[in-house]
């Protein structure tokens, strides 16, 4: 008897399968997941009056809270997403394009929250007046910040240390720039954009309370969520309401782990280039989704018609006539794009210069630098200490997956533990024991960043060739050779990229850690946070400014004369390899 076969039209697979229990549940699932999506977003279409209202403490109006601030993650993850493959795509693929993306990147990543939000919320309440739409965009903006230039990085530095035998079979090919996206650069990017998504998420929780009790100058308004909850908790020292807001914390992010990351982490397994013997994690949605063959099949014809497309549209590469590729690569051309940078720069300074100038004199401009300096030193010894701590711990934890998925959750969780929760005990401490707040209000700004590093070395580890590791056993290479010969060398480009995103997370911590209120108490560590802070509250955007810019300056030299030249030479040596 003949195999029954799919029937098939052109291109377009039919599959002749019956629905099943899985597919009746898979259906209920996404049912369920695109009814709380339409709940939760009708609400930012009411009036500003109505949709912004009081927020309670009521323990009861929680899962709605938590609703609302999942589905402002959520939104500013896909809005991260489309930002990454664009960002970083074009800064690994052009040297031009690349002296300017990066350096803003590493501008952008320095500027705080509140840094954006001084700008954006009366840019965004006056696209929709009167509406909650406004203040939720400058909130769903608010968070993007916080999440989008980890991602960035993380892919342009996996596409920068491409190797290159995978470019000359992609060259062979003649794969064009569409097809060798999808096909090699995505995938080959995928398993540490996963890890470093993942953390972006849990670091969004950091600043949701920035993000949802937004307060600039004389506006006010407050967001229904998690995070306008923990503010005002903690405004009125309701101990109490901190303690189901972190419960609620909990819940939500065991609940993404689940049905989002841990799916994502076990199918972006599938593009490791080497096959490891040990298990691969599993995920129990996503076998339920594979499970569900009618509805895949439902959609299989939709993606058949564009990948179709995709093959004749962008699949073939498009040659440039030869005079405009001459034109591009003169040497004349080459010297304009630096005059043209240079005057962009110069023009930018100077309007900047006029704009603070006119409150701000050379003496304080001078103090600011000394305060960032402070800020740098902090943020120096920070990096360093968690460097010792999870570069061990993350390389353990990725040699061994199973460990990597119990551990899942729970890092997710401190990573997304926001620090503010834990000034009544830092304010009570400092106080009681009289301790210096410029040292011991430090640690409140590595402790969201520290995770950075911690994800991006596991993502490292698991992606480090399991036959160099058999390798270098049948060798006998063991202790400190092996930490120097072996796995430093291989996860350098990823500890490099945790590193820079973990400093410009402390950068950015620095706004809420450098000052500490509990009460009547008030407790301020001399540093360029601290000086942001305070002129963020009062409405001086001059001064505002003036930080933010310093920030950068800061953050920019940081990343081009130490991180940049490391990242450089451990990606010449991947490529060699």
């Amino acid at each position: 008897m003949p195999a029954h076969r799919p029937a098939s039209f052109g291109k377009l697979t039919l599959l002749p399968v019956a629905p099943s229990v899985w597919d009746a549940v898979v259906f209920a699932l996404v049912l369920g997941v695109l009814a709380l999506v339409a709940f939760g977003g009708r609400e930012t279409l009411q009036p500003l009056a109505v949709g912004a209202g009081p927020i309670s403490l009521d323990p009861a109006v929680l899962p709605h809270y938590a609703l609302r601030t999942t589905l402002r993650m959520l939104a500013a993850m896909a809005a991260s997403l489309v930002f990454t493959f664009a960002f970083g795509a074009l800064a690994a693929k052009s040297r031009r394009a690349e002296m300017v993306l990066i350096p803003m990147l590493d501008v952008l990543q320095s500027v705080p929250v509140l840094g954006f939000l001084s700008f954006t919320v009366t840019g965004f309440m006056a696209l929709f007046p009167g509406q909650v739409l406004g203040v939720e965009l400058a909130a769903i903006f608010a968070i993007f910040t916080s999440q989008a230039w980890n991602m960035a990085y993380s892919f342009y530095h996996s596409t920068k240390t491409l190797p290159r035998d995978l470019k000359d079979l992609s060259d062979s090919l003649r794969l064009g720039a569409w097809r060798r996206f999808w096909t090699l650069e995505a995938p080959y990017a995928a398993p540490g954009l996963v890890w470093n998504a993942m953390i972006s998420m849990s670091g969004a929780w950091f600043f949701v309370v920035a993000s949802e009790a937004i307060s600039v100058g004389p506006t006010t308004v407050s967001l229904p969520g998690v995070g306008s909850y923990v503010a005002l908790a903690i405004a009125q020292h309701d101990l109490k309401a901190v303690g189901w807001a972190v419960l609620t914390m909990l819940a939500v992010i065991l609940l993404y782990d689940q049905l989002m990351f841990r799916p994502l982490v076990a199918w972006a397994e599938k593009f490791r280039l080497d096959v490891s013997d040990a298990e691969p994690p599993r995920s129990w949605a996503l076998d339920l989704f594979q499970r569900a063959d009618f509805l895949r099949g439902l959609f299989r014809p939709v993606a058949d018609i564009l990948s179709s497309v995709a093959s004749v549209r962008m699949g073939k590469p498009i040659a440039a006539p030869p005079a405009l590729t001459r034109a591009w690569r003169s040497p004349w051309t080459e010297r304009a794009w630096y005059v043209v940078l240079i005057a962009i720069a110069v023009i930018a300074a100077w309007r900047a210069i006029a704009f603070i100038g006119g409150a701000v004199g050379l003496a304080e401009v001078l103090h600011v630098f000394v305060l960032g300096f402070y800020t740098l030193a902090r943020v120096a010894v920070l990096i360093a200490i968690a460097s010792l701590i999870w570069v061990p711990a993350g390389v353990w934890i990725g040699l061994r997956p199973r460990w990597a998925e119990r551990l899942q959750p729970v890092t997710q969780f401190l990573a997304a533990f926001p620090s503010n929760l834990l000034f009544p005990a830092v304010v009570v401490l400092i106080v009681r024991f009289d301790l210096t707040p410029d040292i011991w209000l430090s640690p409140l700004m590595i402790l969201g960043a520290q995770w950075y590093l911690l994800f991006n070395v596991i993502a490292g580890t698991r992606a480090f060739p399991h036959d160099l590791l058999e390798a270098a056993a049948s060798m006998r290479v063991k202790g400190w050779g092996w930490w120097r010969r072996v796995i430093l060398p291989g996860i350098m480009p990823s500890y490099v990229t945790g590193a820079i995103t973990a400093s410009g997370g402390a950068w950015n911590a620095a706004i809420v850690a450098e000052v500490a209120n509990w009460g009547d108490t008030k407790l301020t560590a001399h540093g360029l946070g601290a000086y942001i802070a305070e002129h963020t509250k009062d409405g001086d955007l001059r001064r505002v400014v003036l930080g933010v810019a310093v920030m950068a300056v800061y953050v920019v030299l940081v990343n081009r004369l130490f991180w940049e030249p490391l990242f450089m030479r451990a990606a010449r040596m991947l490529r060699a390899d």
